[in-house]
């Protein structure tokens, strides 16, 4: 949770989630089902055991894609579709979407009084208690499929309170070492975590995995709670390209398309709606493409946004600058958080990489600074910006064919939120 999240356009509202930021900010993160968080619950309800059909998604990587492929596919095929997902890029309503819209100002501002309310002071912390609105809403909005987004692991996390009655399937995606202080440094740990999605009677949609020991742990929590696994395969090649970019999507696709195809005798779709879908997919700062004239740059040179920020990540956006290494020259602007590994980041890709800019994003705490990343990186050639404004003006004098902009969504987020402004989004 970062200062960037309770930026908002609304003044109100942004004093309200500054309210809700500055709940527990001196406690260390306890992953568990807290009686403060179950408490809250039980004050509105419980709205948990009242949602519609549940995906659950878990995976270090590839979370928001593989729902925002669900949501494009189901949509096409006329569900009415709810979803959770964080962070947000530009302003808290992304995080909840109720049949396909994201939640009004006055109903979100409506509802963090409510939590606030009933939360009687008592120590939940932003998670637990935005958790607990966006459920509220679900639960009192009807919708055909609901969607959820692990927040960090899966067994304890706060999302993983819904009971196996309401889940339609869940979904582990790709496991990589991110968040090892909470999680634990090696990948059997991590995928222990996300296990513990798992639900009874359930099938468990397993995506693309980079190492092989996760299996046996997936194989192990299934026999312990009864759960089928159902191994993602390459449906993609059916149907028509994706709206999504990017190489390293495909295998996120056809986990979201695997999961269309273990479900289909409860939520039934066609070939002609999966289609449709996939040509809607919208899910903003992966490998999004961003207008070249809004930075006076030619159109010779295409701008590119990913808010990638861990080693898997790195790999599959080196794959996809292979790709775009035939057209020419390749550079790329860099921001991370404090807690993130710059330097592993970097490795992965830097061989596609002609020009490297370290930059840093403004008014947020904890992010790296500018001469902070360029320490963590100073083995790799590179140059120096104070912001992604100012990188992009460097490579004015000898555009380059690709720019890639990366390492942060809080950094995609700001630029979204600044071309929004300039009116060429």
């Amino acid at each position: 949770m970062y200062e960037s999240d309770l930026k908002h356009p609304s003044k109100t509202l942004e004093e309200k989630l500054y309210t809700l930021y500055t709940l527990n900010r001196d406690k260390t993160i306890d992953l568990s089902f807290r009686p403060p968080f179950l408490n809250l619950l039980n004050a509105f309800d419980n709205p948990h055991i009242k949602l519609p059909p549940v995906i659950h998604v878990a995976g270090t990587n590839g979370k928001g894609s593989i729902i925002a492929t669900l949501k494009s596919i189901y949509e096409a095929a006329g569900y009415k579709v709810h979803t959770y997902t964080s962070p947000h890029l530009i302003r808290f309503n992304e995080r909840i979407v109720l049949n396909g819209k994201q939640i009004d100002n006055e109903s979100l501002e409506s509802l963090i009084d409510e939590a606030l309310d009933k939360n009687g002071g008592d120590s939940c912390t932003f998670f637990e208690i935005t958790t607990a609105i966006a459920f509220a809403a679900f639960a009192r909005t009807p919708a055909d499929i609901c969607l959820l987004e692990v927040g960090m692991g899966g067994r304890l996390d706060c999302t993983n309170i819904i009971p196996a009655a309401a889940a339609s399937a869940t979904i582990i995606n790709t496991i990589g070492l991110d968040h090892t202080e909470f999680l634990g440094d090696t990948y059997e740990f991590v995928a222990s975590e996300k296990a513990g999605i798992m639900k009874d009677h359930t099938p468990c949609i397993i995506g693309a995995q980079n190492n092989e020991d996760v299996y046996e742990v997936f194989e192990r929590q299934a026999k312990k709670v009864g759960a089928t696994l159902v191994q993602s395969a390459p449906h993609l090649d059916q149907y028509d390209p994706p709206a999504l970019k990017g190489q390293h999507q495909i295998g996120n696709i056809n986990t979201a398309l695997t999961t269309i195809d273990t479900l289909q005798d409860q939520f039934p779709v066609t070939r002609e709606q999966i289609n449709q879908g996939l040509q809607s997919i919208h899910w903003p700062a992966r490998m999004q493409k961003l207008p070249s004239k809004a930075y006076d740059l030619p159109d010779t040179t295409s701008i590119w946004l990913d808010g990638g920020h861990n080693e898997d990540a790195g790999k599959a956006i080196a794959e996809h600058l292979k790709s775009l290494k035939k057209d020419g020259k390749i550079a790329i602007i860099l921001c991370m958080m404090k807690h993130k590994d710059p330097k592993n980041f970097v490795r992965t890709f830097i061989d596609q990489c002609d020009t490297l800019i370290a930059t840093q994003l403004p008014n947020e705490p904890l992010a790296l600074k500018t001469s902070e990343l360029s320490n963590a990186i100073t083995a790799t050639p590179h140059l120096t910006a104070n912001s992604f404004k100012d990188a992009l003006t460097l490579l004015k004098s000898d555009p380059p064919a690709h720019i890639l902009i990366t390492g942060s969504l809080y950094l995609a987020g700001h630029v979204l939120h600044d071309l929004e402004n300039s009116g060429h989004n």
